[in-house]
């Protein structure tokens, strides 16, 4: 029987709690629900905390899993029936969810496992600048690997667009090192050209910045890190689209919460339901986006 204990901590300004096992450990915050970081006991971590990382009120850290939601990115570049969802002047970047303060519903044994499960009050209409009733839950699995599925359930009396990402910033020894396995062959979107179409020829190594759109993707993504001798395998629900991206090393001298070489020890691949992607609720539909993280050895 698999022990756990819960812990609450403070970062900066953000409350958290780390959960730990006998396998692994876990940070999570309650602002955005984001987990922060991930470990496996006697391994490289497997979700990246930037080193720099900010802790501070009304700024999604960055590190571990990111809720962008209900849009994705610039709200500019998405479908128009996402766009219209929204009232405001100026359209926050990944939406209104990350950083914002979740309410925690309970952590409860589950099997073997751990459930971790969170919701956001506000998105029942009190969201600014967006007047939609939508019940917003994440949750949490801590088990044999991790799990992570964002629920979304409209009930409102018209239909909800949104777009939305598990924003999952992997841990490698090296991202020049490192390829990505299982888009061979998808049309993707170069969001460094122009939003080209474009289509992937064989695996994805890394060689300067990268910012796609991949679609049409498989439930599994792989991330092989030979150095680290591991395979970090990704299994979506609930998503047909994947962003890969790492800011390599002008992009990365323009964060401030990134070290000038932190891009080397990162990688993102995004769960998503983006581009072509987008998810419509009609009244008292719900849609679950979601992810299961595990890894091997080489």
């Amino acid at each position: 029987m698999a022990t756990f204990k819960v812990e609450s901590e403070q970062h900066g300004e953000l409350n958290c709690w780390r959960i730990t096992s006998d396998r692994a450990e876990l940070l999570i915050a309650q602002q955005g629900a984001q987990i922060l970081s991930y470990q496996r006991v006697g391994e490289p971590p497997l979700l990246w905390l930037s080193d720099q990382a900010i802790f501070r009120q009304g700024k999604s850290v960055r590190a571990g899993v990111p809720v962008c939601w209900p849009w994705f990115g610039n709200l500019q570049r998405n479908p128009q029936a996402v766009q219209a969802m929204y009232h405001g002047e100026q359209a926050p970047a990944h939406g209104l969810a990350r950083a914002r303060d979740w309410q925690l519903l309970g952590i409860e044994e589950v099997g073997e496992g751990l459930r971790i499960e969170f919701e956001l009050p506000e998105a029942q209409g009190d969201l600014p600048d967006w007047p939609h009733d939508v019940e917003l839950k994440l949750a949490i699995e801590l088990g044999e690997d991790l799990q992570l599925n964002l629920t979304s359930r409209n009930m409102g009396n018209t239909p909800v667009t949104i777009s939305q990402a598990l924003h999952s910033y992997f841990a490698v020894s090296d991202v020049r090192q490192a390829r990505v396995e299982g888009v061979e062959g998808l049309d993707y979107i170069e969001t460094l050209a122009d939003w080209e179409q474009r289509k992937q020829q064989g695996a994805l190594g890394f060689s300067g910045e990268t910012d796609r759109i991949y679609l049409s993707t498989p439930t599994q993504l792989s991330i092989v890190d030979p150095h680290w001798s591991r395979c970090i395998t990704l299994t979506s629900s609930g998503s047909r689209s994947a962003v890969i991206w790492n800011p390599w090393t002008e992009r990365a001298r323009e964060l401030p919460d990134m070290a000038d070489d932190g891009w080397q020890r990162m990688l993102c691949i995004e769960t998503a339901n983006v581009w072509d992607d987008v998810v419509t609720l009609a009244p008292g539909k719900s849609h679950s986006l979601g992810v299961s993280i595990s890894d091997e050895a080489l």
